[in-house]
This record gives C-alpha cells, sequence and structure tokens, in this order.
C-alpha cells in the first residue's frame, strides 16, 4: 500500500472521539473486548466440558486426551492467523476479515451451546479456529490503520485496545464459570452472545468511525494470480477430501494421530521460515545475523508459553480436582481462576511500563529480560508443587496457591511477551517484516503443540515431578540464556 493511501484512510477516519484518540479506536475496542469475552469465556470451561462424564452434562473425554485437545486447538488458533493475515492482505481486506471471522466464531459457539455429540463439538472448534484466525490479527491491524505513522497517541491507543482484551478476558470467566454449575452449553451459548454483541458494535459503528480502514486489499492478487491461488485452493480441498476418505475408514487418523501430528507442524513450520529467510537473496548479512540472534529468543519463548499455556490445561484441571473450592464461606468454580492472568496483567502492565521508562539506558537487554521471563514461569511451577510436598497427593489445595502461580507467571509474561513483540519488530529482515511478527507468534503454537504431547505425563501421583522436572528446565533455561546473552547481544548488531 502506497503513503498515499495510507494517509487517504488516516484522513477518513475521525481523529477525535474515543478518550482523545481516533472515534474508530471505540469500535475495534469493544469489537475486540467482545471477541476475547467470547473466546475467553467458552475456553475457561471448554476443558471441563470434554472430560466431565456425560451424566454431568460433558463430553465424557479422557482427561489427559482433553487436555491435549485443549493444547492442540490452542496451537490451531495461533497456526491459523497466518492464513488469515494472507487472506486479508491479497483478496478481502482486515474489515471483512474481521467480520466474516466474527460470523464463523459465533456460529462455533452456537454450536458448542446445542447439546450434541463429539462430531459436533469437531465441527465447533474448526469454525472457531478459522474464525479467529480471520479476525484476530486482522481487528488489530486496523488500529494500526487509524493513525498516522508520525502519530504520538499510536502506542497509548494499543495500550487502550489492550486493555479491551484483558477486561473481556477477565470478566468472561466470572460469567461463565458460574453458569458452568447450572449448564455448559448455557456457558457456550452466552460466548455466542458475546460475539453476537462485537459484530453488532461493528457492524453499526464501522461506516461512520473506521472511514476507509480496513477497506483496501494491502497487496491484491493480479488476474494471473487468482487463477493459480484458485487452482491451488481448490487441489488443496480436493486432496484433504481424498486424504481424509482413506484415513479415518481405515484407523490411521485418529485424534492421537492428529495431535502428534499438529505437534510435529507446531516446530516443521517456524524451522522452514528461518531457513527461508536465513537463505533468501533479499535478507542482508547483518539481517542474517539478527536472525541467529531471534532463534535463541523463540526458543525460550516456546518453554516461557509452554508453561503459561498450561493454566487452562494443568492448572485447570489442578482447580478443578486438587483444590479447595469452598473458601472462606464462598463456593468457588474451577473456571473463576481463567480470570486471574488477565486480571493481573490489568494491574501490572502499566507498572512495567513505568519501570522500563524509569530505568532507562539501565534496563535489562531483551535477551535479559526473556531470561526473567524463564524464571518466573519456572518458579510458578515449583511453587504449585509445595501443596503436595507439605500436605501430600490426596489434600485439597488451599486456593490461594495456585492465585500465587498465575500470578509469579505473569510476572514473567510482562518481561517476555511485550519484549518479543518488539524484538520481533526489531529484528526482523526488511523483506520479511510481517512474517517474523507472524513466526513471534508461532511460538506459542509450537509450545502449545509440545503441550499436547507432555500433558499425558500429569496425573495427581506424578504431580511433584511433572512441575518439577518442567519448572527446573525453564529455570536452567533461564541461566544458559542469561549466561549467552553477549553472545545474542553480539549477533543482534546494535538492537538493544
Amino acid at each position: 500500500m502506497s503513503t498515499i493511501d495510507k494517509q487517504k484512510i488516516v484522513s477518513s477516519v475521525p481523529q477525535k472521539g474515543f478518550f482523545g484518540h481516533p472515534k474508530g479506536l471505540f469500535t475495534l475496542f469493544f469489537t475486540e473486548f467482545w471477541e476475547r469475552f467470547s473466546y475467553y469465556g467458552m475456553r475457561a470451561i471448554l476443558v471441563y466440558y470434554m472430560y466431565y462424564e456425560v451424566s454431568k452434562g460433558g463430553l465424557g473425554i479422557e482427561e489427559t486426551t482433553a487436555m491435549a485437545i485443549m493444547s492442540i486447538y490452542g496451537a490451531l488458533v495461533y497456526m491459523s492467523g497466518m492464513i488469515g493475515g494472507w487472506l486479508a492482505d491479497r483478496i478481502f481486506g482486515t474489515s471483512r476479515a474481521v467480520f466474516y471471522g466474527g460470523i464463523l466464531i459465533m456460529l462455533g459457539h452456537i454450536a458448542l451451546a446445542i447439546p450434541g455429540s463429539v462430531s459436533l463439538f469437531f465441527v465447533s472448534m474448526v469454525l472457531i479456529v478459522i474464525g479467529t484466525g480471520l479476525l484476530k490479527p486482522n481487528v488489530s491491524s486496523m488500529v494500526g490503520d487509524i493513525y498516522s505513522a508520525e502519530d504520538s497517541r499510536r502506542d497509548a491507543g494499543f495500550s487502550i485496545f489492550y486493555m479491551g482484551i484483558n477486561l473481556g478476558g477477565f470478566l468472561s470467566p466470572l460469567i461463565v464459570g458460574e453458569v458452568m454449575k447450572y449448564s455448559f452449553h448455557l456457558g457456550f451459548g452466552i460466548a455466542a452472545i458475546g460475539m453476537f454483541f462485537g459484530l453488532l458494535m461493528f457492524i453499526m459503528t464501522k461506516k461512520k468511525s473506521l472511514g476507509l480502514a480496513g477497506t483496501y486489499v494491502a497487496n491484491p492478487l493480479s488476474s494471473d494470480e487468482k487463477k493459480k491461488v484458485s487452482v491451488a485452493i481448490g487441489a488443496c480441498i480436493v486432496l484433504l477430501a481424498i486424504i481424509l476418505a482413506i484415513t479415518i475408514p481405515t484407523g490411521l487418523l485418529t485424534i492421537q494421530s492428529f495431535i502428534a501430528l499438529v505437534g510435529i507442524l507446531g516446530f516443521a513450520i517456524p524451522t522452514i521460515y528461518f531457513i527461508m529467510m536465513y537463505r533468501s537473496p533479499k535478507t542482508t548479512d547483518v539481517e542474517r545475523s539478527r536472525i541467529i540472534a531471534f532463534i535463541p529468543l523463540f526458543l525460550a519463548s516456546v518453554m516461557f508459553w509452554s508453561i503459561q499455556e498450561q493454566g487452562s490445561t494443568i492448572l485447570a484441571n489442578y482447580a478443578d480436582k486438587r483444590t479447595q473450592l469452598n473458601f472462606a464461606g464462598i463456593e468457588l468454580s474451577p473456571a473463576w481462576f481463567q480470570s486471574l492472568n488477565p486480571l493481573f496483567i490489568i494491574i501490572l502492565a502499566p507498572v512495567f511500563a513505568w519501570l522500563w521508562v524509569k530505568l532507562g539506558k539501565r534496563q535489562p537487554s531483551i535477551p535479559q529480560k526473556f531470561s526473567l521471563g524463564l524464571l518466573f514461569a519456572g518458579l510458578s511451577f515449583l511453587v504449585i508443587l509445595l501443596p503436595a510436598y507439605f500436605g501430600g497427593e490426596n489434600s485439597l489445595v488451599n486456593p490461594l496457591w495456585l492465585v500465587l502461580s498465575y500470578f509469579i507467571v505473569v510476572l514473567g509474561e510482562l518481561c517476555l511477551s511485550p519484549v518479543g513483540l518488539s524484538a520481533a519488530t526489531k529484528l526482523a529482515p526488511a523483506a520479511f517484516s510481517a512474517q517474523t511478527m507472524s513466526l513471534w507468534f508461532l511460538s506459542n503454537a509450537a509450545a502449545q503443540g509440545l503441550n499436547a504431547q507432555i500433558v499425558k505425563f500429569y496425573s495427581p501421583e506424578t504431580e511433584m515431578v511433572y512441575f518439577g522436572i518442567i519448572g527446573g528446565c525453564a529455570i536452567l533455561l533461564s541461566i544458559i540464556l542469561m549466561l549467552i546473552t553477549p553472545m545474542i547481544q553480539k549477533q543482534m548488531k546494535g538492537v538493544r
């Protein structure tokens, strides 16, 4: 997209109207708020819906399989963002991508809200994965469209938008978690209503508040490319149909084999990305050095997200089976613990932003911040093994231990996650800037693909060993990363 086109978009957006920011921020803030409300509401109860007995309203899937499916689902959501970004950039623009994605997400939640079979459950997962891949990266991209490159309000606007994400993630588990006591399907219905409100907000306000933002196709396909892409997509659909028609009846494609396949892809796709960028003639020698520096940061990110994302699987199960839910006269829902992560981010994000500004040039370097993130992640798992050490594997645990674990991992997240986004932009080769950001998000997909393989080793009997080994590995990697920071810093060629 040319500079003239970008300025034309900014000029079409009313620049005052939402806390001194462009009016379009109101639309995007609440669209993302409701989308995250629906996503995190569904996510808070999904693993329980899978492994609860049919008599209790669940699907009766074995616990470790349910947690593996949950991890694979998370991996696919992050992988689908690459497809959603490509479709928006090359075919129909970000605005339509957000709309189509919201429709698919809502239909997926409606499918979950209908009492049905395991088959209907997997249909809903496909709809939500594709829908989230279309909506999530593109609504964020539209926030950037409504500001000019020189606008000093830009960073603050993203901070406000980020607050909408966490507010939705904080409120929905509290509501859906309470409803879960009566009916899972009612909880999924509330998630569907949340996405409906997001779509309604988007449709009703976008014309007056967003102007031309999202209506442009950044890099449209040429006529020849359209024909080639149409043929390629058609061939892929036919090939996929043939593979499914052969592998499902013969028993080659099972839940377990699919989990293994996605786990392999979680690491194979980033590896291909790294090799492709490194060997590209468009990449300079300095940029190749920075790619080498990005690899240990990527691996550290995989380790971190492997622990953080177990908040919706292993720790969700821990909240349900090992935690004293009758606490201080209140009957807690295990899903409520899913609100802790966004709550602590809302409270602590301004503190960390102030801290980095206060330290200025004295603040830790990018690899050092990653090392701190891993250290906190490891400690969050070591903390949660202490109750079993003191009280035994059969006693119910005070919920404050779980609160403390979530709190510590958020400290790590605030050291690593925003810094990783910044590092991806700084270390990216000029010809691969957008793809490097996609690569950064694939570290989460790889982490959840890894989780799908290791959750099978968790049980109340192996609890201490499980948390101890994973937590210990994170701390060991943190120490190694801190020791090799000078080497990484040298490869970063001036980026700090």
